[in-house]
């Protein structure tokens, strides 16, 4: 595992984070780990350089996808060949991280993302179970992500990845939608890229409530959606913009 990077995007994760270090230390021998703490407001800095990870911490909160870009650009400039996601909730067992590393290692993909929802995934007899209100919007995303992407993808919104290093650049770039996982896929496939996605056991969430609920459900679905069809549209927009403002105070 030397020369490979994890990180974790957290925000006010201080009660989960000792539990994801350690197992991540046990598992996930010879990484560095990283904490990209996103603003938070209670001790989650400190209980990440107490479990042993580097931290990069946020003034304040900027959202997972500001997070995630973070993480991959950290990767990249600190000349990391190897990058892997976990989630701060513990929802990620690293034990599947590591398996989908010596994937991309291995060089039998590029990028490999665990998914919950593949026929072998779970583990035991025990299957990831997403809520009833999830089912209809996580069938009408695969059939959006189908056609878009030319490729079947069971969990276009799992956070748990595992990249080399044609794919850091790549991902290290401001993502512009509300749907960082989706626009990821969206560039990994536009660049020809080697993309697996790997049965993996995912833990219940513990804490808090899904996305795919009541008015946020259509709203999430809407924003995947464009996302995936107007994806770099919007992200060549956000650039020009971003040039236009830099290029106001050259002299």
């Amino acid at each position: 595992m030397a020369g490979t990077l994890v990180f974790i995007p957290a925000w006010n994760e201080e009660s989960s984070l000792p539990g994801v270090l350690e197992e991540a230390r046990e598992c996930l021998p010879g990484v560095d780990l990283l904490v990209v703490d996103d603003g938070s407001t209670d001790g989650t800095a400190a209980a990440a350089r107490a479990g042993g990870a580097d931290v990069v911490s946020f003034g304040e909160n900027r959202g997972l996808r500001e997070g995630i870009a973070e993480g991959y650009r950290q990767a990249l400039e600190r000349g990391y060949d190897y990058c892997g996601r976990l989630d701060a909730d513990g929802q990620h067992p690293a034990a599947e991280l590591a398996r989908m590393l010596d994937m991309v290692r291995s060089d039998t993909c590029d990028v490999a993302v665990g998914s919950r929802f593949l026929p072998e995934s779970g583990r035991d007899g025990e299957r990831y179970k997403p809520a009833p209100e999830r089912v209809v919007g996580t069938s009408l995303l695969r059939l959006l992500m189908r056609l878009r992407l030319g490729q079947p993808i069971s969990d276009g919104t799992s956070g748990l990845y595992a990249v080399n290093h044609r794919a850091l650049a790549l991902l290290a770039d401001p993502y512009v939608c509300e749907a960082p996982e989706v626009e990821a896929l969206v560039r990994i496939t536009d660049a020809k890229l080697r993309l697996v996605e790997v049965p993996v056991h995912m833990r219940q969430r513990e804490h808090g409530e899904s996305s795919f609920r009541g008015r946020r459900a259509v709203e999430l679905v809407v924003t995947i959606g464009l996302t995936l069809f107007a994806g770099e549209v919007l992200r060549r927009r956000h650039q020009r913009r971003q040039r236009t403002g830099v290029a106001r105070f050259l002299p």
